[in-house]
C-alpha cells in the first residue's frame, strides 16, 4: 500500500499540474490502474472485498451456533455458552476439524447481531420513576438483607432512596408517601415495572388490573401510573440506574445502623448532599435541574396517605390474629370475632368495629406469637391456676418488687393472695407500669400487703397526693395506741422532775 504522501503527489501532479495520467505513471513509476485509483481517492482505501471469507469447514455449523445461541436466550445469565465452549461442543458432537480463532469471531459477531439497540430518550420535568433493590446493612448488630424504594427524576436525576427489612405492600406504600415528602409534591406521572404490588393481573391486550392498594394509593394523590414491557428493565432505565448507584455509592461499604430509622436518616441526607451535584453531560447541579421538576409537580393533599396493608381475619379461641405467618395477640374477649389488621412498616394495628384493640411491634419472621400480656390478664383473673403457665406471661419482664409482693400475699392470703397479685397485675390495663412498679414497692415497704394498698397508692401518685390508708383492712400490721393526755405527764418536762 502506497504512502499517503505518494497520494498526494501524484494526485498534485494530475490536477494541479494538469499533466495526463499516463505521463504520470512514467514520471512515479507506477501502473496506469494505480494512477487512476489514486485519482479517484484522496487517501488509501485499504482493501475491500468483493466477496464473504469461505469458511469450508465452519461453514455447515454456522446453523448450529446459531441455534445454540438462540437456546442461550432462555437460559441463566451465568449458564450461557461461551465461544470456547461452543467450539468444543463443535469438536466433540460435530467432528469440527476447524480452529477456535473462526468459531470466537462468529460468535461474537452474532451476538452483538441479535443485543437490542435503543432510542435516545428526552424527559419532560414533573415525571418520576420507581423500582425497588436490594442490599446487605447491619441493623442493630445483625447483618441481614434489606429491600431499598427508588424514586427517580429522569429530568434532574434527584434521587430518593428509603430502607425496608422487605418489599411488601406496606413499604411500597410508605415509600411513595415518604419520597412525595421529601420532594414536597406528587410527579405528574411514575414508570413502574409490572410489580405484583401494583399489578395484579396483565390482561391480554396489555392492560393492567391494578391492586386495591395501588389504586387507593393513586386516587390519593392522583398521579398517572405507567407501566414498562413485561421483564424489559431497560423501560425504566434511570431507576435501574439509580439502584445500581445507591447500592455502590449509599451502601458501599455495608452500612452500619442502630435501626431502619438512623439507616434511612443516612440515605435522606445522602439524597439531599446528591442535589449538589452534577450527573452525566450536564453542566447544571442536580439540584439547580430540580426546580423544573417542583415547579411541574402537583401539590401534596391536606392528609397522607395511610402506608399499610389492609387485611380481615377471624381472632382464634386464644386470642390471636394471623397475619404473613405470625400470630398477634388481642384482648380475649374479642375471641371468635372478625377484625381488621392494618399492617405498617413498624407496626400492626387491630381493629374491631372500627376501634383500635390491640398495636404490636411488626415481626417480620415467621411462626412467631407476639403477645402482649395485658391482653390475657382478665381470663388468667378467672383461672388463676393458669398464672404460672401462661405462655404470653412467660417473657414479661417486671420488676422483681412485682414478684416479692407475690410471696409476700400468698404466704399471708394463700389462693386469695394469688387471685390479688392477678389484679395488681390488671391495673396497668389503665394504669402506666411506672406507677404501678412505684406503689408495689411502696406498699411492700409499708407493709401494707393486698390490693387496695397498691391501687390507693398507685391512684395518690396519679393525683399528686399522698396515699391514705385505711390500716383496720390489714389486721396483720402492729397496732398503735394513742392515750389522753394529763396534766401530770407534763412534770417530766420540768429539770429534776423525770421520773
Amino acid at each position: 500500500m502506497f504512502a499517503v504522501e505518494v497520494y498526494a503527489a501524484v494526485r498534485h501532479f494530475v490536477f494541479v499540474e494538469g499533466n495526463s495520467r499516463r505521463e504520470a505513471a512514467r514520471v512515479f513509476g507506477l501502473s496506469r490502474e494505480t494512477v487512476l485509483k489514486m485519482c479517484r481517492f484522496s487517501l488509501p482505501p485499504g482493501y475491500t472485498r468483493t466477496k464473504p471469507v469461505l469458511k469450508p469447514k465452519l461453514g455447515p455449523l454456522l446453523p448450529v451456533i446459531d441455534a445454540i445461541l438462540e437456546a442461550d436466550g432462555a437460559a441463566p445469565v451465568k449458564q450461557r455458552h461461551t465461544a470456547k465452549r461452543i467450539f468444543e461442543r463443535l469438536r466433540d458432537e460435530h467432528r469440527y476439524g476447524g480452529g477456535y480463532t473462526v468459531v470466537k469471531d462468529y460468535v461474537r459477531v452474532a451476538r452483538a447481531r441479535g443485543r437490542e439497540t435503543f432510542v435516545p430518550l428526552s424527559h419532560a420535568p414533573g415525571h418520576a420513576q420507581v423500582d425497588f433493590g436490594e442490599a446487605v446493612a447491619v441493623i442493630g448488630g445483625v447483618r441481614q438483607k434489606l429491600h431499598f424504594f427508588c424514586m427517580d427524576l429522569p429530568q434532574s436525576d434527584a434521587p430518593f432512596v428509603k430502607a425496608y427489612a422487605a418489599e411488601t405492600t406496606e413499604a411500597f406504600l410508605d415509600g411513595h408517601v415518604s419520597a412525595f415528602a421529601f420532594f414536597g409534591g406528587v410527579p405528574l406521572s411514575i414508570l413502574y415495572d409490572n410489580t405484583r404490588i401494583a399489578v395484579a393481573k396483565i390482561c391480554g391486550d396489555g392492560k393492567r388490573e391494578r391492586t386495591r392498594a395501588f389504586t387507593e394509593l393513586v386516587s390519593h394523590y392522583l398521579f398517572r401510573d405507567r407501566f414498562g414491557r413485561p421483564g424489559k428493565g431497560n423501560d425504566k432505565g434511570k431507576v435501574e440506574g439509580l439502584v445500581k448507584y445507591a447500592r455502590s455509592n449509599f451502601m458501599t461499604p455495608i452500612p452500619v445502623a442502630a435501626s431502619f430509622d438512623d439507616l434511612n436518616a443516612m440515605l435522606a441526607e445522602r439524597c439531599r448532599s446528591r442535589q449538589a451535584e452534577r450527573a452525566g453531560r450536564h453542566a447544571e447541579t442536580i439540584g439547580g435541574r430540580l426546580a423544573a421538576d417542583l415547579a411541574a409537580f402537583r401539590e401534596l393533599p391536606a392528609v397522607p396517605l395511610e402506608p399499610c396493608e389492609k387485611r380481615s381475619a377471624r381472632v382464634s379461641s386464644t386470642g390471636l390474629v394471623r397475619y404473613r405467618g405470625n400470630d398477634y395477640s388481642v384482648p380475649t374477649a374479642h375471641g371468635f370475632q372478625d377484625v381488621m389488621v392494618k399492617a405498617f412498616v413498624g407496626e400492626v394495628v387491630i381493629l374491631f368495629g372500627g376501634d383500635e384493640i390491640a398495636r404490636h411491634r411488626r415481626c417480620y419472621g415467621s411462626g412467631t406469637f407476639v403477645f402482649d400480656p395485658l391482653h390475657y390478664l382478665a381470663l388468667i383473673e378467672m383461672k388463676p391456676n393458669a398464672l404460672d403457665q401462661a405462655a404470653p406471661l412467660q417473657d414479661w419482664n417486671l420488676p422483681e418488687a412485682f414478684q416479692h409482693l407475690r410471696h409476700l400475699m400468698e404466704a399471708r392470703m394463700g389462693n386469695r393472695g394469688k387471685r390479688e397479685f392477678i389484679q395488681v397485675l390488671r391495673l396497668m390495663e389503665a394504669v402506666p407500669k411506672e406507677v404501678v412498679t412505684h406503689a408495689v414497692t411502696e406498699a411492700i415497704r409499708l407493709g401494707a400487703i393486698g390490693f387496695d394498698a397498691v391501687k390507693q397508692i398507685a391512684l395518690a401518685r396519679i393525683e399528686r397526693r399522698p396515699p391514705r390508708l385505711d390500716l383496720a383492712a390489714y389486721p396483720h400490721l402492729p397496732k398503735t395506741s394513742v392515750k389522753t393526755t394529763a396534766a401530770a405527764d407534763y412534770a417530766v418536762l420540768i429539770p429534776g422532775r423525770a421520773a
